[in-house]
């Protein structure tokens, strides 16, 4: 096992070397290489602790007395690390398609080599960061992903784009203070930087570790205050969009936070109060959002903001005691991310085939180009929770238990309430633009569209696959 984990996290971190090394032309193949191959290791893992409900931990580097690097490997780390690893191989073979002079929005043939390396970098540290059993790993491989983010957001190179990668790494990196706070106090109450030693906390010294890496992780995951940087990074390419925003930089913040109460072994209720609260207020913040947006990407940013409070509102129900929450809250971020990703790249190719992401100038994208007409409605319905899409099993284990818990707390009823509301409200305005943009006799900019490659169509083919099925993995390794 500790074989594969490490090769989710080597094969891309040797590949984005190697791309820079080689030849511009060769950074495709090289890219869809060494991504194939962590995917692989992922699969490779998976399969084995779901058939054989395997687990374990494993120190690897230590510095004096103090281990600064391990292997976690159970079902959390081993379910997150294959969305990345899957979603991160399909980004890449996405890009092949998209990332061409033939590019109706944004025409490219140059930075191949810088746009595989970051990508690559982004996949191995991501997969460092889940695996990681120490919080100060987790602070490094934070850090480099908040690089590679700056790196991505900022390929075009234009001064709009410059400014938008300078907003996410400001502001995620100011955010990240509160990781560095938590990481140095458990070390000097503990002696140890691993995070299971959250369990040693006495629960006032909890409180304060807590807030400290839920400000991270409102920071990583656009929650309030620190959300402004995520619709700001729609400059990026879509492919980039898709991979950070939907599947993998936002979701640090959500996981570090999911792995800490699980360690923890008790979270003081102001803790777990503190986290719903800003995850109902981000929500509704999100979903009012949605109003004025007329590009699809900051639509979809802002639909982001709001599921991931869902995760928040989730594992904060499961820091007062829900197993449940927990639950659903592990699944909501593998369920989402291959639904958002799903969206995102839907968007990405309305954008390369007729050069616009202009809501209003989408209809009859079912007659002209049916597969992503399908993607669009899968993505749609996945994101608001319609059966028998994946969104729907998550959303409603969150939304039960925290009526559950509500019966016993009239602050978790009233919140639980209102993100009720929300779900609503979203899969009616979402429902407004897909039937606009999907049904009908397609529009001028749709009947001008050229066609998306292949390998864009098998991206797309593969992840309504997975809407309609990713509850089941998620549930079965889950319950190991």
């Amino acid at each position: 096992m500790l074989a594969y984990a490490l090769g989710s996290i080597a094969f891309p971190l040797v590949g984005s070397a190697v791309v820079l090394l080689a030849r511009e032309r060769h950074a495709k193949a090289i890219g869809h290489l060494f991504s194939f191959l962590a995917f692989l290791s992922g699969l490779a893992l998976l399969a084995k602790v779901a058939l054989h409900g395997e687990s374990g931990a494993q120190d690897l580097l230590a510095v004096g007395n103090w281990t600064v690097f391990g292997v976690t490997i159970d079902g959390l780390s081993v379910l997150v690390n294959f969305m990345v690893v899957l979603i991160g191989w399909l980004i890449c073979l996405y890009s092949a398609g998209y990332m061409t002079v033939h590019n109706q929005e944004h025409p490219i043939s140059e930075g191949m080599r810088r746009y595989y390396a970051f990508l690559l970098l982004f996949i191995a540290s991501m997969s460092g960061l889940v695996f990681s059993s120490t919080l100060i790993a987790q602070l490094f491989f934070f850090e480099v992903t908040g690089l590679c983010s700056w790196a991505l957001i900022g390929f075009y190179g234009d001064p709009d784009s410059r400014r938008s990668a300078l907003w996410a790494i400001i502001l995620t990196h100011a955010a990240s203070l509160g990781l560095y706070v938590a990481t140095a106090f458990v070390f000097l109450q503990t002696g140890s930087f691993d995070v299971e030693a959250l369990a040693q906390l006495p629960a006032h010294s909890k409180v304060v570790v807590f807030l400290g890496i839920m400000l991270a992780c409102w920071g990583k995951s656009a929650q309030l205050p620190f959300h402004p940087w995520l619709p700001r990074a729609m400059v990026a390419p879509t492919p980039v969009s898709a991979y950070l925003h939907a599947a993998s930089m936002v979701k640090v913040g959500v996981y570090i936070f999911a792995r800490s109460v699980l360690a923890a072994g008790g979270v003081p209720p102001v803790v777990a109060r503190v986290g719903i609260v800003m995850a109902v207020a981000t929500m509704l913040y999100g979903f009012l959002m949605y109003f004025p947006q007329r590009d699809m990407k900051r639509l979809l940013a802002y639909s982001t903001i709001a599921q991931l409070s869902y995760i928040f509102m989730a594992i904060s129900l499961a820091a007062y005691g829900s197993q449940t929450a927990f639950l659903g809250g592990v699944t909501h971020i593998f369920n989402h991310a291959f639904a958002k990703a799903l969206f995102f790249l839907v968007a990405g190719t309305l954008a390369y085939t007729s050069g616009t992401r202009q809501l209003p100038a989408f209809s009859g994208i079912l007659h002209k180009m049916p597969l992503v007409g399908v993607g669009y409605v899968a993505a749609a319905m996945a994101i608001t929770g319609v059966p028998p899409f994946n969104g729907f099993f998550s959303k409603f284990l969150i939304i039960w238990s925290g009526l559950e818990m509500g019966l016993d707390d009239v602050l978790v009823l009233v919140l639980v309430v209102l993100a009720l509301i929300e779900s609503v409200g979203s899969f009616i305005w979402i429902l407004r633009w897909t039937t606009v943009n999907v049904l009908g006799a397609p529009s001028a900019t749709v009947s001008q569209a050229i066609a998306p490659t292949a390998s864009m169509q098998f991206v797309l083919a593969l992840l309504i696959v997975m809407t309609l099925s990713s509850q089941y993995l998620a549930f079965a390794l889950m319950q190991r």
